[in-house]
């Protein structure tokens, strides 16, 4: 009996005993170990215990599938499946979670630091007390980079000194300095944080700062009373109760103060979007608009592409190669760098359009020329991809058919119009599709050329021009107070219309198959 020979014997890393990649996976391997390592304390120190299994469970799964060498399948999927959950599963998990909060300016943290910046902001001078001149010193023999720090308060009036130590938590009278190092300007400023951040209880109020030079004994006057979860302004006497559906405190006649904190809002973000008035008006109107500029966009590029597609396809037109070649130039350019030249070139004053023709338009400033301005701009920039695709679809078109319809007497614009049309349009649906729901979210045609305007008076957050994705873009990140919760619902209202309509439009495609088949 002939003994099959022995193959090599393998090593915990899943391949045999002295390949060359021995090392290199050894030391990938240790480096995603140390780098799941170096992550996790921040995660054990937060207490953020989900982040921290997510963690273990991809590190446990890298080794499992990289120690062994009966896992190929998996040492190729894992890295494609890591990033796919990073940057696309997590990022839209969150989004629909913050759909759900009030997240926004105002509302970004929890009620702890909600009350905390509240009753900070609140801080005033006790009255009657000094308003110090200060000097920081460390303990002698401390290192003034990180010795504890002693505030040197010097009561102008008097000329009276007092120390105040971080370390102990203490004010006492200092009199001699003679125990304390006092900071340069440069070592001073270097712990400006920490400086910052200090508070050491003195009588009615703690020791506060203002920059390095000025130090006074400050107290709150709104404060918070856990029994009664109230705010209460010393000064004043108003009281403002938590109210748990919004997050804020509010009056009993409905004055609420800004800082707040992030609460769930169920689903009052989407209904808002469509019952509020101040915000449905404009959504509507940016939806409406969104809609049209998707569909005109796909229409006038496909109609130019596939006119030009058809002129340069036939067979005895001389220089094809270059014709094609100059009319993919707008293609091969810089988008970005394109719709800012745009831009420059609508203007009203100085633009090369109202220069070259001796017009006096106002593109960008009236909303209907506005709109056709954004047009523009997209069938230059955009049919040189519908005349590509094109031309590739009238090649695949088979010149039988073509001879059988002639044959059978059809003329010209009949073939065209029963048979290569029909055929190409078969083959370009999914792709018109495709282009619909890009330029239903094509964020910088918008805002790079117009950024969203004109705006009306009354409304600086929805422009004439705006898509679903500008307006959403400037409500979390338009500097007027972000509202992420609002802009996050919008999100996947955008979501929602887009896989609607492309789903009608593919099944669309499949009857269109079914009877050209």
């Amino acid at each position: 009996m002939t003994v099959p020979p022995r193959k090599p014997l393998g090593n915990p890393l899943g391949t045999p005993l002295g390949s060359a990649g021995v090392l290199a996976k050894a030391l990938l391997l240790g480096l995603a170990l140390a780098l799941a390592i170096w992550g996790a304390f921040p995660l054990v120190e937060h207490r953020d215990w989900l982040a921290l299994a997510v963690l273990v469970a991809a590190t446990v799964l890298i080794f499992w599938g990289y120690l062994s060498p009966r896992r190929i399948p998996a040492k190729y999927l894992l890295p494609g499946t890591v990033f796919l959950i990073a940057f696309q599963v997590l990022p839209i998990l969150y989004t629909v979670s913050t759909a759900f909060t009030n997240f926004g300016d105002g509302h970004r943290g929890s009620k702890e630091s909600a009350i905390h910046s509240i009753e900070e902001a609140s801080v005033s001078p006790v009255p009657g007390t000094p308003d110090y001149r200060l000097n920081l010193a460390v303990p002698q023999g401390s290192s003034p980079a990180d010795g504890p720090l002693v505030l040197v308060l010097t009561d102008p009036a008097t000329g009276k000194e007092r120390a105040a130590r971080a370390d102990t938590g203490t004010v006492t009278d200092l009199p001699s300095r003679a125990t304390l190092t006092v900071l340069t300007d440069p070592q001073a400023a270097r712990r400006g944080a920490e400086l910052a951040a200090l508070r050491i209880a003195d009588g009615p109020g703690h020791i506060r700062t203002e920059g390095l030079e000025r130090a006074y004994v400050g107290a709150p006057a709104r404060s918070y009373d856990a029994s009664s979860d109230t705010l209460r302004d010393a000064t004043t006497g108003t009281v403002w109760k938590a109210d748990g559906t919004t997050g804020t405190f509010v009056t009993d006649d409905g004055e609420r103060i800004s800082s707040g904190w992030r609460v769930g809002v169920g689903l009052g973000n989407f209904a808002d979007v469509l019952t509020n008035p101040t915000i449905s008006r404009y959504f509507g109107q940016t939806l409406l608009w969104n809609i049209a500029f998707a569909v005109l966009t796909v229409l006038i590029t496909f109609v130019l592409g596939l006119f030009v597609a058809l002129s340069l396809h036939h067979p005895r037109m001389r220089g094809r190669w270059f014709y094609r070649a100059l009319l993919i130039l707008p293609y091969a350019m810089p988008a970005f760098a394109m719709l800012m030249v745009w831009a420059d070139m609508f203007n009203k004053d100085f633009g090369l359009i109202n220069r070259l023709f001796g017009l006096d338009v106002n593109w960008l400033g009236e909303p209907w020329t506005a709109r056709a301005a954004v047009l523009l701009v997209q069938l230059w920039m955009g049919y040189p991809y519908m005349f590509l695709v094109a031309t590739g679809a009238l090649q695949a078109v088979p010149d039988e058919v073509k001879e059988a319809a002639r044959v059978d007497g059809a003329g010209r614009w009949t073939i065209l119009r029963k048979v290569t049309l029909p055929l190409v349009l078969v083959a370009l649906f999914p792709l018109l599709i495709a282009s619909f729901a890009f330029n239903f979210n094509n964020f910088n045609a918008i805002y790079l050329t117009t950024a969203g305007g004109p705006f009306p008076p009354d409304s600086p957050m929805a422009g004439a021009t705006d898509l679903l994705i500008t307006y959403t873009y400037r409500l979390a990140f338009g500097g007027q107070g972000a509202q992420y919760g609002l802009a996050a619902a919008i999100s996947l209202f955008i979501f929602v219309i887009v896989a609607v309509i492309s789903l009608v439009s593919f099944r669309r495609a499949r009857a269109m198959e079914e009877v050209n088949g």
